[in-house]
Formats: structure tokens, C-alpha cells, sequence
């Protein structure tokens, strides 16, 4: 927070939909909306009428009490009364992180779907979204790698998507080893990179250099089959137990490489001082300022 990728057009077509839903349903208090986008096309998928683990993250990134406006107007006092109806946009990125006990459980597979599996949430803040992300990784235990050799297995539709996150890895000084489709890729637009063969093919394979401490950083992507996805499951185990930090999506390894740019720098922010400079701005001020009475 404030959004990283998305364009001003979708930004703005979100909050007015997220206006639109609360007066239709008659909300008074909190609502979470759940979206997708695909394609610039924008879909709800659940609105509920109710708090979510995002209220805290919210609260402590822009400085607003949103739990305690929103219970004030479930109890008659409106938004203008207190003083909330604008809205406040950081000038700094607020990073919210998972926490999950994997590590606690040995042989448990990692891959994420629609279960939820997190036991916590931490938050990183910095002046970029590199330095915000790379916080919150530290903070949820997972230690990126400042050198060394980094592992990349991307399914197909990833393979040219991952080219990027190869040379940025190059530009951070590691080496590259991949299984032999992505190395192809890899190879084929002039990155240096050494191929290691999957588990399968025979050893010597990545799960051994994995467990031998000669691997510092996994990007794994796989096919949602579930032959696919039991293929690559010892390199997700193996990465788990060697502590070793790993992403299986190309958006998230994209984001660890602006991240690691930042390992050197890091410094803390106090939030009190980040929020003393705050001032209620943006596009959704004049739907509150129509409806907050």
C-alpha cells in the first residue's frame, strides 16, 4: 500500500465500485471486498460486511483508526463528525507478508492454494516498494540472499516471463543454474546459465545441491497438474529444511530482486514520524465527502 502495479484507470475504477457496493448493500461499519483482474477486466468475487486481517495492516501503514471510525458509525456518529472523510495515500510503501510454520512441519508441501495456511502477518515499510518488500521478508523469517547460486524451474507459460528476473539476479552478482527448458530459454536470450537436471533425470540433481548448501535462492513454478506439482515437491521440502528462501510465482521473485537492491541500505522508520507527515488526499475524498452525512 499504496498499490505497485496496478494503473491510476484501475485504481479509480476500484474505489468507485467499492463505493457502489457498500451503498447498494447498505453497509454501516467495515466491508471487505475480495477482486480479480485479468486483462484490465475487473471482477468481484466476495464482499463481506465485515473486518478482515487487512483492517490492522491498513491502520498501522496510513495512521487511520479504521476499526474505531467504523464502530463509531455503526453506533450513530457520522464520517464528517469525525473528522475521516478522505482519504489518506502514504508517500511511503507499506508491505503486508504472510508468516507460515512450514518450517515446523517437515515434509509439508509449501505450494499455496485457496487454503489458508498463514499463521500471522508482518508488515515492511520503506520510502520504495523494494525496500518496503524486502522488510517484510525479513520479518516473516525469510533471509534473502545477498550472493551466491541461484536455482530458477519455471513452468511454460513463466519461461519468458522469468528472462527479466534472470538478469536482474545476474546484476546482483549470482550465478545462474536452471533445469534444461528454462536454461534454454535462458540461453536463447543470452544469459549465462548451467543446467542441473530435475530429480528425475538421475543424479546428480538439484535436491542434492539443495541439501548440500550450494544453492541460496529457488525460483520454482509449476503447472496446475497434479503430476507437475508432485514432480517439484522435494524441491520445495528440501528448500524448507535447508532454510533456504524460495518463490513460486515469477511476481514474487521479481519483487525479491528490487528487493535485494536494498539489502545494504536498510534503515527503520518510525511510524509516528511517517504518519505526522500524512495529509487526507485522493480520488475517493469527494464519494465520502457526498455521502459521509
Amino acid at each position: 500500500m499504496p498499490p505497485h502495479s496496478l494503473s491510476a484507470p484501475i485504481e479509480r475504477e476500484l474505489r468507485r465500485q467499492t463505493v457502489e457496493l457498500a451503498h447498494a448493500l447498505k453497509v454501516v461499519g467495515l466491508m471487505n471486498v475480495q477482486f480479480a483482474i485479468q486483462r484490465d477486466v475487473i471482477y468481484v468475487l466476495e464482499v463481506n460486511p465485515r473486518a478482515s486481517r487487512t483492517v490492522p495492516f491498513v491502520g498501522k501503514a496510513t495512521g487511520v483508526p479504521l476499526a474505531k471510525i467504523a464502530a463509531r458509525c455503526m453506533v450513530g456518529k457520522t464520517l464528517a463528525q469525525q473528522d475521516a472523510r478522505a482519504e489518506v495515500v502514504p508517500g511511503y510503501f507499506s508491505v503486508k507478508e504472510a508468516v507460515f510454520p512450514f518450517v515446523k512441519f517437515p515434509g509439508v508441501d509449501t505450494i499455496l492454494g485457496p487454503e489458508m495456511k498463514s499463521t500471522g502477518e508482518v508488515m515492511g515499510v520503506g520510502k520504495s516498494f523494494g525496500e518496503a518488500f524486502v522488510k517484510s521478508q525479513l520479518a516473516a523469517s525469510a533471509k534473502l540472499p545477498e550472493i551466491g547460486t541461484a536455482f530458477i524451474s519455471v513452468r511454460d507459460g513463466d519461461k519468458l516471463a522469468v528472462v527479466q528476473v534472470a538478469r536482474e539476479l545476474l546484476k546482483l552478482g549470482f550465478r545462474l543454474l536452471a533445469t534444461r527448458g528454462t536454461a534454454g530459454v535462458l540461453a536463447a536470450h543470452g544469459i549465462a546459465v548451467s543446467v542441473v537436471n530435475k530429480v528425475v533425470e538421475g543424479r546428480p540433481h538439484i535436491v542434492d545441491m539443495i541439501k548440500n548448501g550450494e544453492v541460496s535462492l529457488v525460483v520454482n513454478t509449476v503447472e496446475e497438474k497434479r503430476s507437475a506439482i508432485s514432480d517439484s515437491r522435494s524441491i520445495r521440502t528440501s528448500a524448507v529444511q535447508r532454510r533456504v528462501t524460495y518463490y513460486t510465482t515469477v511476481a514474487g521473485a521479481r519483487a525479491a530482486c528490487e528487493g535485494m537492491r536494498h539489502m545494504k541500505s536498510l534503515v527503520p522508520y518510525p511510524l509516528q514520524e511517517l504518519h505526522a507527515g500524512l495529509r487526507p488526499r485522493g480520488p475517493i475524498a469527494k464519494w465520502l465527502e457526498k455521502w459521509s452525512h
